[in-house]
């Protein structure tokens, strides 16, 4: 199986190319101490870093150049990691959570020492915009806050008791090793939205990111072992091993893996899902998009319509919540398509590193096929093209990222509403908008709720009868439910996930910690009797 988005990666086992980075890379690299000279990099961390598997290659999506080349986990490597793991959750399970969650705090105060670094390099190799990326590393920083805090509040229950004499807790104890498969969009948050509150619930994390994004986790591995080190904690606290789909396969199934926590497409979550039920291990799945903004004729078009640019432009259309469906009532639909046209055509692809760029590359070459794809599905369907469509010219790009994955931003009008219909159903990884337009909020919701996916979703209107049907019963099946903010951009605070085929998972805030934990029902008599539940008697 292949555990993460489609995209590009390479496995070499070959010497390491001489060919000198460029400035802009090295400049990025050395502000992170990760070396700049031809080496191989040790991929593989478990208190020790090593690496003897195959080479990865961490490729700049803007430039096409080649950043670094990892040493991966060889299956030895992997298995020792697991072992170390499950050593370092002996170790820290039995230590106070408030003491935990001061370790949580020096984290945050680490990471946010390199913050605009660490987003320097998130834009580097992943290829989002430089504001994009230093925004990743806050919501790690904010996730840390936010699990200090959890660290004192992480409470159970006293549930009244039937029998004279008796208390029923309901008591939370930490689960085990938890296993972080992350994908390469979110390439630092998605693993701190886990390991802040897996680690305030007394958990060893072992993080197995995208093969794609090696650099990112290093990096950010780096900054947390110095932490545990200086703690006196073991460095398997919070481990890491990079490599291909055998090691995301080995991860998956190994039976000392208490919790698998998978983002990536529905494809690969139904397989990692199946894998870990077969060892009755748990599982939390955070998967695809799809997700829809709905506009109503009396939305405040001057609001919805840069929100929705930004849900379906931002990140080069790669986000798990970016705005792919737009509902427009009839009435609106003109003059709102109007609008988002003139934004579309004033956005330029640039240097994601440059403050001053909105539109980054795509992450891979596979990304620009599944792009041309989106938009031949909405073609097949005998729709058509109302903004982009083409590629850009190599005159449209600085010289330096002509070997770049940049795709333009594209508004496309199927020729079927349809839901069932491909161009709908579908979930397209790239920045391709498609558009219909309905005539009552509850066409919309029907359209809105019809396909597999169940992420994000958004309701533009200042009508309160049209909120109270949006959140309720007969409103929106996603897992995040806006209204008056676009699908795009969720803060740490409330639990994060999707419904459907997107996973049912939940992660970050809200009770997302509830599932990091053991629980147990716990009964105490403190009485002279013994009585049974229900009334029943069986004398002896």
């Amino acid at each position: 199986m292949l555990l993460a988005r489609p995209g590009r990666f390479f496995i070499r086992s070959v010497a390491c190319s001489t060919r000198a980075l460029s400035s802009r890379a090295s400049a990025v690299l050395s502000a992170l101490d990760i070396p700049t000279t031809p080496v191989e990099l040790d991929g593989v961390y478990d208190g020790t870093w090593k690496g003897s598997g195959d080479f990865i290659e961490s490729i700049c999506p803007a430039t096409g150049e080649i950043l670094a080349r990892v040493k991966t986990a060889s299956p030895q490597e992997l298995h020792h990691a697991i072992d170390r793991t499950r050593e370092a959750y002996l170790a820290i399970r039995t230590m106070p959570a408030p003491r935990r969650g001061e370790i949580i705090r020096q984290i945050r105060e680490a990471l946010f020492a390199k913050r605009e670094q660490l987003g320097a390099l998130v834009s580097l190799e992943m290829g989002k915009i430089r504001t994009e990326g230093v925004g990743e590393v806050q919501e790690f920083v904010d996730i840390c806050d936010y699990a200090v805090g959890l660290s004192r509040m992480m409470n159970g229950r006293v549930v009244a008791s039937e029998r004279p004499g008796h208390s029923i807790l309901e008591v939370p104890n930490p689960l085990g090793v938890v296993a972080v498969l992350s994908a390469f969009n979110f390439p630092v948050a998605v693993y701190g939205w886990n390991l802040s509150v897996s680690l305030a619930a007394g958990n060893a994390t072992l993080w197995k990111p995208s093969p794609t994004t090696p650099l990112c986790s290093i990096a950010v591995t780096k900054i947390i072992s110095s932490v545990l080190e200086k703690n006196g904690l073991p460095g398997a606290v919070a481990g890491l091993v990079t490599g291909g789909k055998d090691v995301g396969e080995a991860v998956v199934q190994s039976k000392d893996v208490d919790m698998v926590s998978f983002t990536g497409s529905e494809h690969v979550g139904r397989i990692v899902g199946k894998a870990v039920q077969a060892r009755f291990g748990k599982a939390l799945l955070e998967l695809g998009g799809n997700n829809a903004a709905i506009i109503m004729p009396d939305a405040d078009l001057p609001l919805a319509v840069p929100a929705v640019f930004f849900g379906a432009v931002g990140t080069a259309g790669q986000r798990c919540t970016s705005t792919r469906r737009l509902y427009l009532h009839s009435s609106i639909a003109p003059d709102f398509i109007s609008r988002l046209q003139k934004l579309y055509a004033s956005v330029a692809p640039g240097d994601p590193l440059d403050s001053a760029t909105l539109l980054g590359p795509v992450h891979t070459a596979a990304a620009l096929r599944i792009h041309e794809e989106a938009i031949e599905d909405a073609k097949a369907s005998g729709g058509e093209v109302l903004t982009g469509g083409t590629p850009f010219a190599a005159s449209d790009l600085s010289s330096h990222l002509r070997g770049g994955f940049f795709a333009r931003p594209t508004i496309v009008r199927p020729g079927t509403s349809s839901v069932q219909h491909p161009a709908w159903s579908t979930e397209r990884f790239a920045p391709v908008l498609r558009v219909a337009e309905f005539s009552d909020l509850s066409e919309a919701i029907a359209w809105n709720n019809g396909v597999p996916q169940g992420l994000s979703s958004s309701l533009w209107t200042r009508d309160m009868r049209n909120v109270g049907k949006w959140i309720g019963a007969e409103g929106s099946d996603a897992g995040i439910v806006n209204v008056n903010v676009g699908t795009s951009g969720a803060e740490i605070g409330a639990a994060f996930g999707g419904n459907k085929s997107t996973g049912w998972g939940r992660e970050s805030g809200g009770d997302a910690w509830k599932q990091y934990c053991r629980w147990s029902a716990c009964t105490i008599n403190f009485s002279d009797a013994a009585p049974l539940a229900q009334g029943v008697s069986f004398p002896a």
